[in-house]
């Protein structure tokens, strides 16, 4: 087998923490937190919008592209089996998420990442959002873009 490079594994785990950064900035309601993990130019799809740049991504967010109910209330997201594939200064990665709320598990789906390392270190260059399954129940709009 052969040994990890010391440089892939720390790139690795500085995309993890990006992820959870993301995720617990989103959870929280911290949008700007959220969108800093883009780059100046990066781009946010998710069902039913696609948006540049982190103002704009925090702006959709908060005044009715984004996904939520106007009150979804609690809210985690949960990332698991994160694939990460590094080449230099750019990364793709692709994981699983399951969203808990007050229901429950409330929808599931696929993070689809480009992601790049700048001066602050990595970043979302783009992230897709494709939503495999959600609750008739959700506390948030119909989302589901896969059968």
């Amino acid at each position: 087998m052969a040994e990890a490079r010391p440089d892939l594994v720390a790139d690795r785990d500085a995309i993890r923490h990006l992820l959870a950064q993301y995720t617990y900035a989103g959870d929280r309601g911290q949008l700007d937190k959220l969108a800093a993990c883009f780059t100046a130019d990066g781009v946010l799809e998710f069902p039913g919008a696609s948006v540049a740049g982190p103002e704009a991504i925090a702006r959709a967010l908060t005044q009715g592209a984004g996904p939520r109910a106007p009150s979804p209330g609690f809210v985690r997201h949960h990332i698991t089996n994160p694939l990460i594939e590094t080449d230099g200064s750019v990364a793709q990665a692709r994981s699983y998420f399951t969203v808990y709320t007050a229901i429950g598990p409330d929808h599931s789906g696929s993070y689809l990442d480009r992601l790049v390392r700048t001066p602050e270190g990595w970043r979302f260059a783009h992230r897709r959002v494709l939503v495999d399954w959600q609750s008739p129940q959700s506390r948030f709009r119909p989302m589901v873009t896969r059968p």
